[in-house]
């Protein structure tokens, strides 16, 4: 084979990467984009009536439902996760769209004590925000390989000290945590962006079952856009 016809096959082939991740990403975000829909319209539900919200708090606190409606998202991340190779990609979804309802209701409780004006631009903030990382990580020719690996120990590094200050109540250590909040996961938005696009062009988990990846991508973004929403409101969020 000449050097001519090498070359020509070699931009082929980058050309079919190109085209498979391209389209891998859209159905990605567009995953994501139904998901927080869903998020989106069920807080919005029981944010706003008295007799739905009631099922997660009353005038003694949280109610069991609600504690279960808190926790619950944690076990079904755990089971997508560790249950990846088991579940049938239709399980996946069902799985996926119970999260981001019950994460919807979850949110639900921001709308008790954030005005809805704040919100709306927190939310506009942060999908600027995440916007710009994402085409970052999609454009950049950087390996933010190592960058990633030091984002999720500064991640374990914030779960420990919110754990910490679960006990403590400080608001300087709370203002520390949503801070370093904000940069670690404007941070993986990029570093989970590439990683998705790879995968997509089949550089990593080739011959992997591509839509239950997609699932598990939409996943990825869609908690790094809610984390990066929550740390954001802490600063921006006007409260009633």
């Amino acid at each position: 084979m000449s050097i001519f016809n090498q070359s020509y096959e070699t931009t082929r082939l980058r050309d079919y990467q190109g085209s498979i991740a391209r389209n891998f990403m859209s159905n990605v975000f567009s995953w994501m984009g139904i998901a927080l829909g869903i998020t989106a319209l069920t807080a919005y539900l029981f944010g706003t009536d008295a007799e739905l919200i009631s099922l997660l708090i009353s005038e003694t606190g949280i109610t069991t439902l609600g504690w279960v409606v808190t926790l619950a998202p944690i076990g079904l991340v755990l089971l997508m996760g560790l249950g990846f190779n088991r579940l049938s990609y239709q399980a996946l979804v069902i799985v996926f769209a119970i999260y981001a309802i019950l994460m919807g209701m979850s949110l639900s409780f921001i709308l008790l004590i954030y005005t809805a004006a704040s919100i709306f631009k927190t939310f506009l903030v942060a999908s600027l925000m995440f916007g710009l990382m994402a085409i970052v990580g999609y454009t950049t020719k950087t390996d933010l390989t190592k960058f990633g690996s030091i984002l999720y120990m500064f991640l374990i590094g914030i779960v420990v000290a919110s754990l910490v200050n679960f006990f403590m109540n400080s608001a300087t250590l709370d203002y520390f945590i949503s801070f370093i909040g904000v940069l670690v996961f404007t941070g993986l938005t990029a570093y989970d962006v590439q990683k998705l696009k790879r995968i997509g062009a089949g550089i990593e988990y080739q011959g992997a079952e591509m839509n239950k990846l997609t699932i598990m991508g939409a996943l990825s973004l869609y908690l790094d856009f809610i984390n990066l929403f929550l740390f954001l409101l802490r600063f921006l969020g006007d409260r009633k």
